[in-house]
Parts: C-alpha cells; structure tokens; sequence
C-alpha cells in the first residue's frame, strides 16, 4: 500500500504515552466512560487527543496553509444575494470578503438609496464565539422580524424579535427550535419547543401584542416530530407531525390564527401526506397507494376527500409540489437515471369550483395550457426550484449545477419561455470548470443493482487514461439525495491530480423512494455492499490507483465508511470520518438521548431482539477488531446533539489500543462547535484544508503542486 511515512511521530515513549495509553481502564474497555461529559478526564482526553494530532499534523501545516489560501484565492470573498421583493421592500443579504457571516438588508419599492439593516450576523458574530442561524421570519406588514439563533452549537435556539427599522431586538424564548412562521395577522407568530429528548414536540403561538404564549399542539408520540409551514396562498398555516414513515397535517387560517386546528386525515401507519393551497383548492402528496407517491386533490372545503389527479408511475418518484395562482410545479425524480426534473403545470384561469372539477376530471386539454418539463443544462446535475413568495410570479427562479458547473440562478419567464441569467458563482484561478470532466458510472452490487457512481477530475487526465487517486464520498441514509454539487474546494484537489467520486447507495433518495427504502431497517447492509461495489467499479473502469483510494462520511456517512471498513479494511488507503455515527447499537439503546426514538423507523428499535442483532452485525463499533484498518483521521464536535462526541472519540480509543491499522488513527474535537462544525465560513474551509491535507499524505502527494493547466483542455 503506497502510504508514506508519517510527517510526525505519535508519542510512544513511558513519558508521553499516548491519550488511549494514559487514559485506559482495565474495567471499561469499550470507554463506555467518555459519555459522562460531565468528568473531568473526558475533555481531558479529547485535549490530549487534539494535541497528539496537532503533533502529528504539525509538519503538514505549510500545506494546511497553501491548501487554505489557495481554496481563498479561487473564491469570491464578497458574496451578495438575490433581491427579492415582497409587498413594500426588497430584501437581500451580503457577505463582506472578511466577513464569516451576512447581513440581511431591505429598501423600499423604488428608493435603493434608502437601504436599512435589518440583521446583522457579522456583528453578533463578534460578541460570541459560535451563530447559527435557525430560521428568519418577516411579518406580513414588513415591520416585525423574528428569528432563531443558535449560539452553542447544540441546536437549543434563542428566539428574538425586532421592531423594523430602528428597534432594538428583544429575546423572547431560550431553549426553542428553529422553526418559525407568521400569520396574516401580523401580531401572531408560531414557534416550537422541545421535550427532554430535544424532539420538536408542541407548537406555540405568541401573541406579540400582548406578549402572552399558548399552546397550540402538542405531539405525545416520541416517534413524531413537530414542523410549521404556511402555503403560498398565505391562506393557510400549516402544523405538520411525522415520524420516518407517517405523517399528519394540522390547518390554521393564515387570518385566524385562534381558530380551532383542522386536521384533513389522520395518521395512518405508514402513510405520508403533505399539502399545498390554490384557492378552492388543496393538492395532497401522498404514499398511501404507492412508495413513488401521487398527487390528489381535494376541495378547500373538504380537505380530507382526496381525489386521484396525477397517478404514480414505475420508474419516477413524485418528491415535490408547488402551487401558485396559475398552476403547480413538480418535483419528480427519474429512477432508472437517477435524476431530478422540474415539471410545469400552467392551468387555465377559472373560478375555483371550476379548476377544482376541471381537476378531477383529468383536466382536459384545454384548460391545461402547459405541461412539460424544464430542460436540463446536463445531466447528471441539480436543478431546483428557488423560494418564490410571490404567488402569482410568472416568472420563476431556478438553481442549477452539476459536479463541473458552479451553482447559477436563471429566471424562466412562463409566457416566453425565456431564460435569464441572474447570477452565477464566480471561480478564480487556473483550473476552469470547463477543464474537469464528469462521468457517471454503474456499479453491479453483490446482489446485481445497478448503483451509479459520480466521478469528476480533470479533462485532460481523463483523456490520458491514467489511474488517479480518488476520494470516494458517501451517505446513504434518509433518503438523502446526493445530487451533483459543485465545491470551490474541492478544486484544490482536482487540481494536483486527484478524482472525486460520489457513490449513490441505497439508503439514499438518488433513485427514488424505493432506492431509500431499500437501504434501511433490514436492508441496512446493502449500503455497505453498494459503497464497496462502488470503489471496485472505479479500478474495474481504469479510473482509480486501486492502491490510492480514501473514503469519506459525514454522521451517518461515517455509519457508511466506518461499517464498510469492518467488511473491508483493506479497500482504502485512508479514511476520513466526520462526525460518524459508529456507536449504532449503544445508541439506539438509550432512548433519553436526543433523535434516538425518532431514529426506530430508520434503523430499528433494538428492544426487538431480532433488531438488536442486526444492529451489532453491522454497528461499527460493534464489529472492531485486530485489522489493517487504513489510516484515519476522525472529527467530532463537543457540543453536537446529534452525533455525541464520544462516538468518534471511543472509535479513535479502541482503534488505536488495537495498534494494527497501517498507518495514523488521529481524532480532532472542536470544543465550541456542534454537528455542523465551525460557524463561521473561514474556520469552516480551514478545516476542510485540514482534512485535504492529511488526504494529499495518504496518496503520497504531500510535496505535489497543483498540475500545469492543460492548453487544450476543453476544446
């Protein structure tokens, strides 16, 4: 395995013994003690952690820097956002070139040059070490802000409000979600709070006149969690409970917040609904019939009479619907290419009772006046729909990108069919997007599927057929999409020679609901096997150095990673594992830890003993052992809710009291940050040139220049 030696030594001597060394117990071998946040000898040892990996790191640091600068130097520093009007202002937000965080700022209709600050996160950011922002919500009026902060990292918000343009902002709540939404009184303003387990599980409504709180729903179920949502029309607000299977919508008048809720249908096991609002009309996306879901409707009236409109279809997942004042748009997903569509349905005007029954029956052609499909740029690549609040908007925005093309906001005019660019990310630098190449591959998994695998590098290494270092990345959970992104970042590895490939596993949503439902509970594994078939179909095509392979997972792609390491140690010759979640079993175990009870649908409850040996057959921790794991490099967060920081830190203990694995285990711990990492964006891309670092290493390309651009490249 073409590994080099370790820039620094890890401390061996009996003076510095190393942090699994010095901190071992004869009677807790599994480090079972590192869950007690609350002993001194916990941050100790992931201080020491930190410092052994500093050590270790310390001759890499040059690179560290070239790796940051250079990411800086292909980024435009100073970021601006589209303008959106509503009512009276036009709002944006922008980020200075030194600046970690934005500013939201507004002016009137018409007067550019009377532009007010309406949040500042830049200058929070000063008075506190981490910000997040949760959710930010502007009263129909235009003259009340409201939003959530997170300023620890564990996902517990402060809810402010702010008088616009010159009050001072006043916290109102601690300890809350994130979620927020106004109603169309413009005094009424729903939010969220949590149960002991930090599940989003009652629904609020603080009357900002009075200052008094209500309690508006409350969800027993530890399965569901509670969202809000208020429709396009801003006629309804929208109370939605699910868990990972099942779900339930509760309606308010959008005018009338005090009303009574309405609930259309209740819950039924394994059933998910949601809904979207035309006047007369509600659309309803549903399972009930078929895992690719379908579209019904049902008039305003009776929202709980669902009628069929748009029926499921074999290869197409129905994933998303839209309405405005002249139709739907559609978010469907191709299962055999394993790509998103947007679909546009432009209905005739006509009074409600008449859209409504032109509806069910089918819709003749005539009152249909479009139906078609937004034409991709390339494929594979993402296209979504922006936020448009404007319910009668002609004219939509669109984001579109692919692993080659930087994120651009085009505006599609309905009546013209014309396309405008409003705005694309700016690279700088020698390597051009149009200088990489992606290709999308099939893996045949040990079962037959077919599994695509992305893969982007440079064109003119790709033309000269040569094997390339690659990183593999994976998921595989949630139905998570792994649609093609672009990443500035990235580029500094593209540019020294090196491929990046994106393996669609089960688990995931990138072939449709069937492909996720396919990848969790009992089909667990099949993801692990798919990860592996990926890699393998990368040597199989002559693009990947077999030798020179590095696997990456973030949370639950670190299920991902760590568990295809157990089947496979030898498959890659580094790993980096990011917040994983290897502690499967132990974790599911204990159902007063946050998400944990949420989690049964996705990966079982272990109280079933058939569930609980399924999960030790594969939890990574549950499956360690005396192996040639790769070297790694694995990053956890002292205040993430989600994944505890001791599941990264007792992976990194016991693997290196093991001391088989053929290279560095090295664990890094960010003290004031939660599962997102660094808030703010330059501690964040520092490190990722980090973790890019320690992956140059393991491919022997510490010493590497980024490559000569090629003169031709792209012709």
């Amino acid at each position: 395995m073409k590994t080099q030696s370790p820039p620094g030594s890890l401390p061996s001597s009996s003076e510095t013994l190393s942090p699994s060394r010095r901190f071992h117990r004869d009677d807790d071998p599994l480090w079972h003690w590192l869950e007690d946040r609350d002993r001194p000898e916990v941050k100790a040892f992931l201080e020491a952690a930190n410092a052994e990996s500093d050590a270790w790191m310390a001759p890499l640091e040059p690179l560290v820097e070239r790796l940051y600068q250079g990411h800086l130097a292909r980024r435009e520093l100073a970021v601006e956002g589209l303008r959106t009007a509503l009512d009276r202002y036009v709002y944006w937000s922008d980020t200075a070139a030194d600046a970690d965080h934005p500013v939201w700022r507004r002016h009137p209709i018409g007067a550019e040059h009377k532009v007010e600050v309406i949040l500042d996160l830049q200058s929070l950011s000063q008075r506190q070490s981490y910000v997040e922002l949760g959710d930010i919500a502007l009263s129909p009026d235009e003259q009340w802000l409201a939003w959530t902060i997170d300023a620890q990292g564990d996902e517990y918000f402060e809810l402010y409000l702010r008088h616009l343009p010159a009050g001072e902002p006043v916290r109102i709540a601690q300890g809350i979600g994130a979620e927020l939404v106004w109603a169309e009184d413009d005094r009424t303003l729903l939010f969220t709070r949590f149960d002991a387990t930090q599940r989003p599980a009652t629904v609020w409504r603080l009357d900002r006149e009075a200052g008094e709180e209500q309690l508006v729903f409350e969800e027993p179920d530890v399965e569901f969690w509670v969202g809000l949502g208020k429709t396009r029309s801003r006629r309804w607000l929208i109370i939605e409970t699910a868990s990972k299977d099942t779900s339930e919508s509760h309606l308010l008048p959008a005018d009338r917040p005090g009303a009574s809720l309405l609930c259309p249908r209740e819950r039924e096991s394994g059933v998910e609904y949601s809904l979207e609002h035309r006047p007369g009309t509600f659309y309803v996306l549903h399972n009930r019939v078929s895992s690719h879901f379908q579209l019904d409707i049902a008039a305003e009236l009776t929202p709980g009479d669902w009628q069929p409109w748009i029926a499921p279809r074999e290869e197409t997942t129905l994933e998303g619907v839209d309405a405005f004042s002249w139709g739907v748009v559609l978010t469907e997903r191709d299962h055999q290419e394993a790509q998103v569509h947007l679909r546009v349905i432009d209905l005739a005007p006509g009074d409600p009772a008449t859209s409504l029954r032109s509806a069910l029956e089918g819709h003749a052609p005539e009152q249909i006046r479009l139906d078609d499909w937004v034409t991709l740029a390339e494929t594979p690549s993402s296209l979504s729909l922006e936020d448009v609040p404007d319910f009668d908007a002609r004219v939509l925005r669109l984001r579109e990108e692919s692993f080659v093309t930087p994120p651009r906001w085009v505006a599609l005019d309905l009546d013209s069919t014309e396309r405008t660019l409003l705005k694309q990310q700016r690279v700088h630098g020698d390597l051009r997007p149009e200088q990489l190449v992606c290709r999308r591959l099939w893996a045949t998994s040990f079962d037959g599927e077919r599994v695509p695998v992305s893969v982007v590098m440079r064109r003119d290494l790709a033309e000269q057929g040569d094997q390339l270092p690659t990183l593999l990345y994976g998921y595989g959970a949630y139905g998570t999409v792994l649609d093609p992104w672009f990443s500035i970042s990235r580029l500094e590895l593209l540019d020294r020679g090196i491929a990046f490939a994106v393996a669609h596993v089960r688990g995931g949503g990138d072939r449709g609901e069937p492909w996720y439902l396919a990848g969790k509970l009992e089909h667990k594994q099949n993801s692990f096997r798919d990860f592996l078939a990926a890699r393998n179909a990368l040597v199989e095509a002559g693009i990947s150095d077999p030798e020179r392979i590095a696997a990456y997972g973030a949370s639950a792609g670190g299920l991902l990673v760590g568990a295809s390491l157990n089947l496979d140690p030898r498959a890659f010759c580094a790993a980096i594992l990011d917040v994983p979640f290897v502690d499967v079993l132990r974790t599911m175990e204990n159902p007063d830890l946050p998400l944990t009870t949420a989690e049964y649908l996705e990966w079982g409850n272990p109280f079933d003993p058939d569930v609980r040996r399924r999960l030790q057959a594969y939890s990574p921790l549950d499956n360690l052992d005396a192996l040639p794991y790769p070297p790694m490099f694995l990053q956890g967060s002292w205040h993430d809710s989600r994944v505890p920081y001791w599941e990264p830190a007792k992976l990194y203990a016991r693997l290196s009291a093991f001391g088989t694995a053929r290279g560095p285990v090295l664990l890094r711990t960010d003290m004031t940050a939660g599962h997102g990492g660094a808030s703010g964006r330059f501690d964040a891309w520092r490190d990722s040139a980090r973790q890019d670092a320690f992956l140059l290493w393991a491919f022997g390309l510490a010493e590497a220049q980024p490559l000569p651009p090629s003169t031709d490249a792209g012709a």
